[in-house]
């Protein structure tokens, strides 16, 4: 026996509602008290429960649509041993006319129809919740709902998207489908295997483009007395196995800055409510190897003297270069620095390594005439920028903190 399943009275001033969810399709049986259908309104859902036992034949509904009373949710094939209620048993013995029922919007194939809906566990949120959860393709039933009687509320969905961006496989890295193009068909072509490091630094840097609103900021320092210093003393720190190019100098004035502006120094929490700031300054240095971009981490800088980071940088490099860095070392820096001041380069834009809030990029220095209030004089200048998470830091702090490093890499003397 067949059984339509309509919408109940709505009650008074409302004259339709918004179809949330459909928890059932063609095929699927059901027991008396299942949720069959969430409506929505304004301010309120309704659930529609099955009153009887048996197997769903026909979905005449759309997610999306807008539905009123006594519209025709579904067609329900009763099971055998349920017993029909005197109205149902009237029907059973009189002809059934066919009815249409007025539709409330263009009839939609059956197979179209079956197409978005799909068996959910059926969860407790308030309309406007679910909407957001629609709008964010967010599946409420893999929510954990933190609101009272297991009710799901915004924040909730909010947290599951930042979980899964955060820590989701590389498969699940939400970019743009690209086209696959058959390039031979312009001429000769060769395939080449992308390193591990190249294809799991891949999928870092695309999560981290798509979840942190970066923003940069440009400066440069004269560093003309730095490089008089650094000519003098390089050779006392190479008798001892290091090279003191000008990282360690940069280093000692980040390390500096981070002490002054510990937001830079920091990292948000899972919920991104609140900042962390850390008591110990790790600096994460970008190694050029041949597999691709390492990142080894130089521990406490701030109580380490020029020397001894030259030192540590000769060693760490050397044996990133060769794959002999441990994993401990790559991990727990606070801050990066980036610098292709041996390459080339009149600045650039490198992107924040999350859980840091920035990074430092450093490009080649040169010499140039700068006006000295009388004179043009040759003075030799590093540009430099820094990328940062605006959530957390904003364009004035920005430029304080490098005006700060600026002015440390200019006055030597202070810095060392």
């Amino acid at each position: 026996m067949l059984k339509e399943i309509i919408i109940p009275d709505l009650g008074e001033g409302i004259d339709t509602v918004e179809v949330g969810e459909i928890n059932v399709k063609p095929g699927d049986h059901v027991e008396t008290g299942d949720i069959l259908v969430v409506l929505e309104s304004d301010k309120a859902s309704m659930e529609i429960e099955a009153e009887d036992a048996g197997t769903i034949k026909e979905i005449r509904i759309t997610p999306g649509s807008e539905v009123r009373t006594n519209t025709i949710l579904a067609i329900l094939e009763l099971d055998q041993s349920a017993e029909p209620t005197p109205v149902e048993e009237v029907e059973a013995q009189a002809p059934k006319a066919e009815v249409t029922p007025e539709p409330v919007e263009e009839e939609i194939p059956q197979a179209q129809v079956e197409a978005p809906i799909t068996k959910r566990k059926v969860v407790s949120a308030s309309p406007s919740v679910r909407r957001f959860a629609r709008e964010l393709g967010c599946e409420l039933s893999q929510v954990t709902p933190s609101g009272p009687k297991g009710r799901v509320l915004k924040e909730d969905i909010q947290n599951f998207v930042k979980s899964r961006l955060s820590g989701a496989p590389a498969g699940a890295v939400v970019s743009p489908a690209q086209p696959e193009i058959d390039f031979s068909q312009w001429g000769e072509i060769e395939t080449v295997r992308l390193s591990k490091i190249r294809r799991v630094t891949a999928v870092n840097l695309q999560r981290a483009w798509q979840t942190i609103p970066h923003v940069a900021q440009m400066d440069e320092t004269d560093i003309t007395e730095l490089e008089a210093f650094r000519q003098v003393f390089k050779h006392a720190v190479a008798k001892e196995g290091g090279k003191l190019s000008i990282l360690p100098f940069i280093m000692k004035a980040v390390a500096l800055a981070l002490q002054k502006y510990p937001d830079f120094n920091g990292s948000l929490d899972i919920r991104g409510e609140n900042l962390i700031h850390k008591k110990y300054i790790h600096l994460g240095i970008a190694v050029d190897t041949e597999a691709g971009l390492v990142v080894p981490v130089i521990r406490d800088v701030d109580q380490k003297s020029l020397s001894q980071l030259a030192l540590e940088l000769v060693d760490v490099s050397l044996r990133t270069r060769e794959r002999k860095i441990k994993p401990a070392e790559l991990m727990g820096a606070t801050f990066t620095i980036s610098s292709l001041g041996g390459i080339s380069g009149t600045g650039f834009s490198p992107i924040v390594n999350p859980p840091q809030v920035a990074i430092l990029g450093v490009s080649k220095s040169k010499m140039t005439p700068e006006w000295n209030g009388s004179e043009f004089v040759p003075r030799l200048m590093l540009p430099f920028s820094i990328s940062y998470d605006h959530r957390v830091i904003d364009g004035a702090s920005a430029a304080r903190f490098t005006k700060f490093i600026a002015e440390a890499l200019s006055a030597i003397k202070e810095l060392v």
